[in-house]
């Protein structure tokens, strides 16, 4: 079977986008060492490693000073910002304030806000909830700043995470009374 010139212009564009994306991937690989969690709208990290200026103006317009800048010791990432929901997470604030002060886009405010955002996957482990043990609880529900979109109460008084709602601030980690909480932060790929 022989391809026409158009046919065959596509299959070459489709063969070295997946070619370019693979190595991309894999140089990702070997030069990002550490992933970190990024402020909002942050472009995928590669992207983000060379947009980034390392000019700080993001750090000093969050309301809750989440946004720090990585350690020297970070490589590549040294000086570019960072949040770590342990200590202070994002808050998700309305208007993305970090999004708007981004100079050079590096940090991008989504086309339609915290809808459909994520910055980090999150999981619920029942088998350390308090609630599973007939104490009764509600801090994670009542401190997500997202409200019931993303976690709720049952009738049983059981946390309920809905992940279509949920962006992965890590609030209901911070605020957790169990040690280890009862909920798991992951940095998304890609």
């Amino acid at each position: 079977m022989k391809l026409n010139p158009g046919d065959r212009r596509d299959f070459l564009r489709q063969s070295f986008g997946q070619w370019a994306e693979g190595l991309l991937e894999r140089t990702e690989g070997r030069i990002v060492q550490q992933k970190y969690f990024r402020p909002p709208g942050a472009l995928p990290e590669m992207a983000f490693l060379a947009a980034c200026t390392r000019c700080g103006a993001c750090e000093p317009v969050c309301p809750v000073k989440a946004i720090q800048p990585v350690p020297s010791s970070g490589g590549l990432a040294a000086g570019t910002p960072a949040i770590d929901p342990r200590s202070q997470p994002c808050i998700v604030c309305a208007d993305m304030p970090c999004t708007r002060a981004c100079p050079t886009g590096a940090l991008t405010l989504p086309p339609h806000g915290w809808e459909g955002y994520r910055m980090g996957r999150l999981e619920f482990l029942p088998e350390r909830c308090v609630t599973y043990q007939g104490t009764p609880c509600r801090v994670c529900a009542d401190a997500c700043p997202v409200g019931e979109r993303a976690l709720t109460v049952d009738d049983g008084g059981h946390p309920v995470l809905r992940h279509e709602g949920c962006v992965g601030c890590g609030v209901c980690v911070r605020e957790c009374i169990t040690s280890p909480p009862s909920f798991r932060l992951e940095i998304l790929e890609g």
